[in-house]
C-alpha cells in the first residue's frame, strides 16, 4: 500500500544511486484530537536534515542535510548521491546548509535556492547566504550556481543563522536571519542580523522596501527585532508572512512579519537567558515602539519548521498550522479563530526525534524531517 501510495505521488527514477540504506516500510499508528494518525517512515540515513521542497511533476523530493549535501528522495524512499554544484558550507555549530526553495516559475527557470552559512568573516565567523542555481534536467547538478545575499558583516561563531526562503505572491524573496548570537545587532539598522530581508530573486533592493534611501541603513531590510527564526511560511488565505523563533530560555514566538515594524529583540523577551538571569538589554515582555509576539510560549518547545494546511485530504486540518519543535521533540498543530491561536496539540511525541522541517506534500500529507545524526522523512495523516 505505501508503494503504490508513493507512487501516486512521486514517479521512481532510475538515474540515483543509492547512497544510504532505504528505511523499511512500518506504519505507525499515533492518538491525536483529530483522529488516529498514521506515520509512514519514507527514507532514513540523512545526516541531521534541515529542509525539503517537492519537484514538480511527481519527480520527488529535494532534502538539505546539514553538513552540506543535497540530495533527491525518490518515490521509493531512495535517497540520491550528493548532488554535484552545491557551494562549499561552513558546516560547524548550527551552521551549515540549510533551507532549500524552488523558483516561483521553477518549470520554465529551473532555479533552485540554497540558504546556508557561510565563512570567510574576521576570526573564522560566518553569516548567512543565499544562492541560486539551475537543476539540471537529470536532477544530479546544481548548474552555474550563484550567490545572490550576504549577511554582512559575518559575526557567527556557530550560532542563531535563522535561515528560511520563503516567496510571496508577487514573487519578492524573504530571508530570514538570526543575530549571530549577538543580541544588539537586532536593533542595528547598519547590520542584517536580527532581520527579516525583501530582495528580487536575483538579489536585487526593491525599491518600495522601507528603509530605502536612509542613511546608514541596510535596504534589504523589511522588519528587525528578531532573534533566530527557523521557521517561516505564507499564510496561504490571506497572503501574509509568518515566522517563528527561538526565544532564550523560554519565549519561543510566532510573529505575523509586516513593513518596517520591530519585533523587540532584545529590548523586549518572554525568556531570560540560559544562566538563569535576566536579558541585559529588556525592559520586560513588550518595549515601546515593538510589536509584541502573535503567539508565545513562556517554556520554549525550541520551534523550527512552519507550514500551513490548506489541502483537501484532511479536513479536519484545513486553516490549521504545524510547527516543528527540537526541544520537547514534537510536532505543534495550531488551530486558529481568524489569525489568533485558540488551540494547541503536540503531535508525535512518541516518535520521540527532533522535528526539524514540516511541509505539505502535493497530495496533501504532512512530511517531517528528524533532525538527527541518522535523520529520517516521514509522512503524517488521518486515518
Amino acid at each position: 500500500m505505501l508503494r503504490k501510495t508513493l507512487l501516486a505521488t512521486f514517479c521512481a527514477s532510475t538515474l540515483f544511486a543509492v547512497s544510504v540504506p532505504v528505511l523499511a516500510a512500518t506504519d505507525r499508528d499515533m492518538q491525536s484530537e483529530q483522529g488516529t494518525l498514521e506515520l509512514t517512515p519514507i527514507a532514513t540515513g540523512l545526516e541531521h536534515p534541515w529542509s525539503l521542497a517537492f519537484l514538480p511533476d511527481r519527480q520527488g523530493m529535494l532534502v538539505t542535510e546539514r553538513p552540506g549535501n543535497l540530495r533527491v528522495v525518490t518515490a521509493e524512499g531512495k535517497l540520491s548521491a550528493p548532488l554535484n554544484g552545491v557551494p562549499k558550507v561552513w558546516a560547524k555549530g548550527q551552521g551549515g546548509l540549510l533551507d532549500v526553495a524552488l523558483s516561483p516559475d521553477f518549470k520554465q527557470d529551473r532555479m533552485i535556492y540554497l540558504s546556508y552559512a557561510e565563512g570567510g568573516g574576521q576570526g573564522d565567523k560566518a553569516g548567512t547566504a543565499v544562492g541560486r542555481g539551475r537543476l539540471s534536467e537529470d536532477l544530479t547538478t546544481l548548474k552555474d550556481f550563484r550567490v545572490i545575499f550576504r549577511q554582512e558583516p559575518k559575526l557567527s561563531v556557530g550560532n542563531h543563522f535563522g535561515s528560511r526562503l520563503v516567496f510571496d505572491r508577487d514573487g519578492y524573496l524573504f530571508i530570514t536571519l538570526g543575530e549571530n548570537n549577538d543580541r544588539p545587532t537586532a536593533q542595528d539598522l547598519d547590520k542584517l542580523q536580527g532581520k527579516v530581508v525583501r530582495i528580487y530573486p536575483d538579489g536585487k533592493v526593491p525599491e518600495d522596501n522601507p528603509f530605502v534611501g536612509q542613511a546608514g541603513v541596510r535596504p534589504e531590510i523589511w522588519a528587525y527585532g528578531v532573534r533566530n527564526p527557523q521557521g517561516a511560511a505564507l499564510n496561504p488565505w490571506t497572503g501574509t508572512l509568518w515566522e517563528n523563533e527561538h526565544g532564550p530560555q523560554g519565549g519561543d514566538e510566532v510573529n505575523i512579519i509586516e513593513r518596517g515594524k520591530n519585533y523587540g529583540w532584545p529590548l523586549a523577551t518572554h525568556g531570560i537567558n540560559y544562566s538563569g538571569q535576566p536579558i541585559p538589554e529588556a525592559n520586560g515582555k513588550i518595549a515601546e515602539g515593538t510589536v509584541g509576539p502573535h503567539h508565545v510560549w513562556e517554556k520554549s518547545p525550541g520551534l523550527s519548521g512552519l507550514a500551513f494546511y490548506d489541502g483537501d485530504r484532511f479536513k479536519a486540518w484545513r486553516h490549521n498550522a504545524f510547527i516543528g519543535a527540537l526541544v520537547t521533540r514534537e510536532l505543534i498543530r495550531l488551530q486558529f479563530d481568524g489569525d489568533k491561536v485558540v488551540h494547541e496539540e503536540r503531535l508525535l511525541g512518541e516518535l520521540d526525534k527532533r522535528i526539524r522541517d514540516v511541509r505539505q506534500g502535493p497530495d496533501g500529507y504532512l512530511y517531517v524531517l528528524t533532525d538527527e545524526e541518522d535523520g529520517g522523512l516521514y509522512r503524517v495523516g488521518l486515518k
